[in-house]
């Protein structure tokens, strides 16, 4: 529409619409009379313009939220009156765009103020957009747009706020505090509609925001991640939180690169390497109508120049046009895209609706994008128009989806007007359908809905034309068929048969599966592969007691999976992992879980000697040394670490699941597995602090394992005990790096990087959760202790606990010479003769303090209940203890418990209890290993999976449930009656 500065609400002729009844419209009269009181310049005005009058009544009984606004603030309406709508709306843009400025130029404004000042604008802007589109004084091309450049102002004055603080803050550069965001390499990109000035009238808002590292802006890129982060929460923050004055926008950040799994702000050069790598062809649409809004506007435009290749690929295979083809079946997942209906029916996401007229445009897009730039536009009506030039379609089509397009966004405009909600569903009852045919200008719902049916035709028939692909399948079983939206009553009955309870849901998700939702199913070949193999993925699902559970673990982990074609055709062609795969998805929800929220575990299990090659101390170094040896750097190393362990960790979960290792081994291999990660990880600290604080002459590190990682009895889900030693020349006062440190704090600093080395969570994940409580003064000592002291402290002050926990030590990595030095602390420390009697009273004590502090949840509590796995480990610690007082050869440190049994047991315990102390263990053992390694946190026996508990019975040798428990009962009974004889208080 041609803009012409005369043009004003009090123009309007004739009301274009009519209110929504009689006595409304006397409610509103009134209303207006009081706010003509309240404001004389608005009295006069009604007072001398029937039309103008008309029309406000009719506006104000139609959309509560324009009525309440207009009561709240009749001075408003005044304002807008008296006020060119030209120069209205600009004067908010205007004041959107500079409401980060203070009275004190350089001087960053409260929050709350630029909060206050944008959603004043926001307020006033869609006031009055929402009345000059319902006078028809404005159409929706110009409401769109007038809404994307006052949300573009938004979010930049947000920008440069932001900036500004985090510059007063010394937190970033802020070179030019006039205009915070000119040069400072933070890219903000509006996506979507935003981008395309689209913007619907309660639309949120999508942004991506990048920065350049490199950038004078960047203080510290180290911190620039979490920097960035705090900024962006903030930004969501004075965008949509609701206050007294309302909100501005509500703001998504989750079309950024893997969102799940990374910052809210990620640099540049990451964001290409992505894109160049990784990204899927649902990001090229996405960036398909990317603009910058905010930020650097020049580095947003040479971010968006170079990822053109990306979106607008030169040549495009066969693979990559199936799977923008695959886009379509993934709207089809959406919820309300159904036959089409007036009342309730999605104008967005159903036939015939907006999302449609976008994506017949975008696909085109894509295809020939790369070969024609005219078709690289962002808006959906100037592309519509250059298809048509290019001959890609004709104009007869590009006519009619134009028309559809933007009566369409009217229909949706007034579904928002109403009550300033994010919707796109027309209502269900006649009343209010009513409300949105008057807000159009239509006389009845008759009329409306005869136009609305014909448009949503028009639409569903241009886009048939471009594709339409529906996936069946049939199985032995009886029907089997996923197409369209509705459930085929056949394929129910079918779904009961197979022996699942919840056969709707089993519909849905297969449905799921063949619209190309999912990433692993978004390509043509990957769907082919599971179609193929649904009817035999069904039948052994079905099989299990809780098929339903299962199966929905399944569709979790496929959602998750980066690609499909491979794993579909392995689990085709291989029966036996296709089982393994059910088996843990119904009875390990902790691995389930593992492989769902990180698919790269599985890559292993593609391995055909998994299950035949033993996870051997020689077999895990090399996996691991292989793959982190093209590590660059020392965050690259600690990831790799970091996806390594994971890996490993799953596939000693898998071999113990499958009954290849019993136990006992899966301890010993994820006690290995953590040996050489905390190696690896100490060598990459040890680089990293060298290169910073440089060496310490004479200084020598080495790491001690306690508890289960000494003794080799970690399970799937344990934290590490250790203890860092170090010795130096005493001679020297500190490093000789460029940042020298004195001996506390240079072996601190590495103690303390060692610990984020392992427990820091990040993308990929943590490696261990650290424990440092056994080293010499538990949480109250340095977290580092030299050699010398640590000798001192076990030699002379520690307490018989500790000397117990100390038979459990084992160097694990550092200095051999260090090692060695404190392996002869543990054997000389051992191989004291102790006062019996002093041993026996602080064991007893100790454990009648475990019990009364920390009591078994129930019989299912292996480790605390009376008799179980502490009183087992506390029998072979008390008689290490007590060894060398009887006369028994001491044990080296770090002895397994057991083989501490099986050494001391035949010299200081009864040859009946010794046998009945071990045959408890290898059972307990075996249970917690499989416990651990299925459930995530505290064991809950009424909660587990049935195939879990079927697991456990097999584990044990037990036929049932019921024998299982009365072995755990006997035993545990037995082993708390054999503490007792051999720790006699």
């Amino acid at each position: 529409m041609t803009e012409t500065v005369t043009r004003r609400l009090e123009d309007i002729a004739a009301s274009p619409i009519r209110p929504m009844s009689q006595s409304d419209a006397k409610l509103v009269l009134s209303d207006l009379k009081d706010m003509g009181k309240a404001e004389p310049a608005l009295g006069a005005a009604l007072s001398s313009n029937a039309a103008l009058r008309d029309f406000l009544v009719a506006a104000f009984s139609l959309s509560p939220y324009l009525r309440d606004g207009a009561v709240a603030r009749p001075a408003m309406v005044a304002d807008m009156l008296k006020t060119p709508l030209d120069t209205y709306l600009r004067k908010r843009i205007d004041t959107a765009r500079d409401a980060w400025r203070s009275d004190v130029q350089g001087k960053a404004l409260p929050d709350a103020e630029i909060m206050a000042r944008l959603r004043v604008a926001k307020r006033e802007m869609a006031f009055c957009l929402a009345l000059a589109d319902l006078a028809k004084l404005m159409d929706g091309r110009e409401t769109t747009r007038r809404l994307s450049e006052f949300a573009g102002a938004a979010v930049s004055a947000t920008v440069d706020h932001l900036l500004l603080s985090a510059g007063e803050a010394g937190n970033l550069h802020v070179s030019n505090p006039e205009q915070p965001s000119e040069g400072s390499g933070v890219v903000v990109l509006g996506m979507g509609k935003l981008g395309a000035f689209e913007l619907n009238y309660s639309s949120d808002i999508d942004l991506v925001v990048f920065y350049e590292p490199d950038a004078s802006l960047i203080a510290d890129a180290s911190e620039a991640p979490e920097t960035f982060g705090r900024l962006l929460r903030r930004l969501i923050r004075i965008l949509q939180e609701r206050t007294g004055d309302g909100y501005v926008f509500r703001t998504d950040l989750r079309l950024r690169p893997d969102p799940g799994a990374t910052p809210l702000a990620i640099p540049v050069e990451a964001a290409m390497l992505y894109y160049e790598g990784r990204g899927q062809n649902w990001e090229r649409a996405a960036f398909i109508k990317a603009r910058p809004v905010a930020g650097d506007l020049k580095a947003g435009e040479n971010f968006l120049r170079e990822l053109t290749p990306f979106v607008f690929r030169k040549y495009l295979d066969y693979a990559a046009i199936a799977d923008i083809h695959s886009i379509k079946r993934q709207i089809h997942a959406h919820k309300g895209h159904g036959e089409i209906a007036v009342k309730g029916h999605n104008i967005k996401l159903g036939r015939g609706g907006i999302r449609e007229i976008e994506f017949f445009v975008q696909t085109q897009q894509l295809i020939a994008g790369g070969r024609m730039t005219d078709l690289r536009q962002r808006a959906t009506e100037p592309m519509l128009e250059q298809l048509a030039k290019a001959n890609w379609i004709d104009e007869e089509t590009a006519a009619e989806l134009t028309e559809a397009y933007w009566f369409l966004r009217d229909v949706e405009h007034r579904l928002q007007m109403v009550r300033d909600e994010q919707t796109h569903v027309l209502p269900t009852t006649e009343a209010e359908l009513k409300r949105i045919a008057y807000m159009l200008g239509f006389a009845d719902t008759t009329s409306f809905s005869q136009r609305l049916s014909t448009v949503l035709k028009t639409v569903e028939r241009r886009y048939a034309q471009l594709f339409e692909q529906e996936a069946r399948l049939s199985g032995d079983a009886g029907n089997l068929v996923f197409t369209g939206q509705k459930d085929d009553p056949d394929t129910l009955e079918t779904l009961k048969t197979l022996g699942f309870e919840r056969p709707q849901d089993i519909s849905r998700i297969i449905r799921t599966w063949h619209y190309g939702r999912y990433r692993a199913t978004q390509s043509v070949e990957a769907r082919e592969r599971l179609t193929e193999l649904t009817p035999e993925l069904l039948r052994v699902f079905g099989q299990n007691k809780r098929a339903d559970e299962a199966l929905l673990r399944f569709d979790q982990f496929i959602s998750g999976l980066p690609a499909g074609i491979q794993l579909f055709s392995l689990l085709g062609n291989n029966p036996g992992l296709l089982s393994l795969i059910v088996n843990i998805m119904s009875t390990a929800p902790r691995l389930a879980g593992i492989i769902a929220g990180r698919p790269h575990v599985f890559d292993g299990m593609l391995d055909p000697r998994l299950l035949a090659e033993p996870p051997t101390r020689s077999y895990l170094s090399e996996r691991i040394g292989a793959f982190v040896s093209g590590a660059r750097h020392y965050e690259e190393i600690l990831d790799r670490l970091r996806i390594i362990a994971a890996e490993q960790r799953f596939l000693i979960g898998i071999r113990l699941l499958t009954g290849v290792i019993t136990g006992a081994q899966a301890g010993h291999a994820f006690t290995d597995l953590a040996d050489l990660i905390i190696a690896a990880a100490l060598d990459a600290v040890l680089a990293e602090v060298r290169s910073v604080h440089g060496d310490y002459k004479g200084g020598r590190v080495a790491i001690v394992g306690m508890g289960k990682l000494g003794s080799w009895e970690l399970t799937a889900g344990s934290d590490v005990d250790l203890i860092l030693l170090y010795d130096y020349d005493s001679e020297t006062l500190e490093s000789d790096g460029a940042k020298p440190l004195d001996a506390m704090r240079y072996f601190t600093r590495i103690t303390q990087r060692l610990i984020a080395a392992l427990s820091a969570p990040t993308a990929e994940g943590v490696l261990y959760e650290v424990d440092m409580r056994l080293r010499p003064s538990g949480n109250k000592g340095p977290v580092a202790t030299r050699i010398q002291a640590f000798a001192k402290y076990q030699r002379g002050e520690a307490w018989t606990w500790e000397h117990m926990a100390l038979t459990r030590a084992r160097p694990l990595c550092g200095d051999a010479s260090l090692m060695a030095e404190a392996q002869e602390i543990f054997r000389e420390v051992l191989g004291q003769k102790r006062d019996i009697g002093k041993v026996t009273a602080d064991v007893a004590e100790m454990r009648g303090l475990i019990d009364k502090e920390k009591p078994p949840s129930d019989l299912w509590d292996f480790k605390l209940i009376p008799g179980g796995l502490v009183d087992i480990e506390f029998i072979a610690q008390y008689l290490a203890l007590i060894a060398p007082a009887r006369g028994v050869a001491p044990l080296p440190a770090g002895t397994p418990t057991v083989d501490a049994l099986k050494v001391l047991g035949p010299q200081l315990m009864e040859p009946a209890n010794l046998d009945t102390v071990l045959e408890a263990l290898d059972l307990f053992t075996e249970l917690s290993q499989m416990v651990r390694l299925c459930i995530e946190g505290d064991f809950e026996f009424k909660d587990a999976p049935s195939g879990l508990v079927d697991l456990l019975c097999r584990a044990a040798d037990a036929p049932d449930l019921k024998v299982l428990e009365a072995d755990i009962r006997r035993l545990s009974k037995a082993v708390r009656r054999i503490f007792q004889s051999v720790v006699k208080a």
